[in-house]
């Protein structure tokens, strides 16, 4: 009798900041002045905590976390501007760049069939001018570097909600998680797979967080980069 196969990766749905993009930590520094702007203190510790999920929601979290009261939502829409008025100017004097290695696994996992979707804690304002400076194109044509973003307003609910991975197999056209492989920096990006059902959950070592930081999320790899994702979607 043959043994049965196990189903081929069809999607591997990758972070941003942290996992494809090195942004030198702008968007922590960017939340926590976004916080200090409304007379609240976020720690290191607080802002890890909220890292890859929405941006808005971070800030109403943080605030919270803070001592201070839930922020209405035009609060929370003058705070969101504070911050992405501090990280394109941070982007700007240190524009962000490719993971060393991410481009080529990105065009590996391409070749081999696989599509590859970037998922973040960004809005679309903010994903897109960042893509266009990395020369990063999306669609699904061999030309482009990667076949979809999805961006925190894209759904009803960021981080750790599985939202963006779902809406990520939606617009590449795969109808099964046990065919998607996530990987992430951050704690909620390996709630995020958990939760969406992910055949592969990997957490990457290339954020601020360490493999002893992400071990004690439910994961199924800890890599050291996303670099080494196509080998073990090879092996699978």
């Amino acid at each position: 009798m043959t043994a049965p196969t196990s189903p081929r990766i069809e999607l591997a749905a990758l972070d941003m900041a942290g996992t494809t993009v090195e942004e030198g930590g702008a968007v922590y520094d960017a939340l926590a002045g976004a916080v200090a702007s409304a007379g609240h203190a976020a720690g290191p510790d607080a802002i890890q905590r909220w890292m890859g999920a929405d941006k808005r929601e971070a800030i109403s979290g943080l605030i919270e976390e803070s001592g201070g009261t839930a922020p209405d939502s035009e609060t929370v829409e003058s705070l969101y501007a504070e911050f992405r008025s501090l990280l394109r100017a941070a982007y700007d004097a240190n524009p962000p760049s490719p993971i060393a290695g991410v481009p080529d696994a990105i065009a590996a996992l391409r070749a081999s069939g696989v599509k590859v979707a970037l998922t973040t804690g960004f809005s679309r304002d903010i994903a897109e001018p960042l893509l266009k400076g990395l020369g990063w194109t999306v669609g699904p044509d061999a030309a482009s570097t990667i076949d979809a973003v999805v961006c925190a307003d894209d759904v009803a609910a960021g981080r750790p909600a599985p939202y963006m991975i779902f809406r990520a197999m939606e617009t590449t056209g795969v109808h099964d998680v046990a065919r998607v492989a996530i990987a992430g920096d951050t704690v909620v990006d390996l709630r995020a797979g958990t939760n969406a059902g992910a055949r592969i959950v990997a957490g990457v070592a290339t954020g601020k967080l360490t493999h002893a930081d992400l071990a004690g999320e439910p994961h199924t790899h800890l890599l050291a980069s996303v670099a080494d994702l196509p080998a073990v979607i090879a092996e699978m």
